[in-house]
């Protein structure tokens, strides 16, 4: 998936991990240089439902102007905040 808006800066990176641990998601997450937020998650399809839920408003401070979907494959173990691409 792909955040934009005000994500950057807020701790959405390090509150989507701790959300993806408590969900049992695995996969990662990562700023980019545009300044959106792209993360890529595997589990079952309720928990990746959620997360994606809450990605639509992320943590406080966060300020989620859109957040696109596509599906990908892999298979990931934890959850993990990748370097900025």
């Amino acid at each position: 998936m792909v955040i934009s808006g005000g994500v950057q800066g807020v701790g959405f990176r390090f509150a989507m991990v701790a959300e993806a641990a408590r969900l049992g998601v695995t996969g990662w997450v990562r700023n980019r240089r545009d300044g959106t937020v792209e993360a890529v998650v595997d589990g079952d399809a309720a928990s990746v439902a959620a997360l994606i839920q809450w990605a639509r408003h992320g943590p406080p401070g966060a300020r989620v102007a859109s957040l696109s979907v596509d599906e990908t494959d892999g298979t990931f173990v934890g959850f993990d905040s990748r370097p900025t691409a």
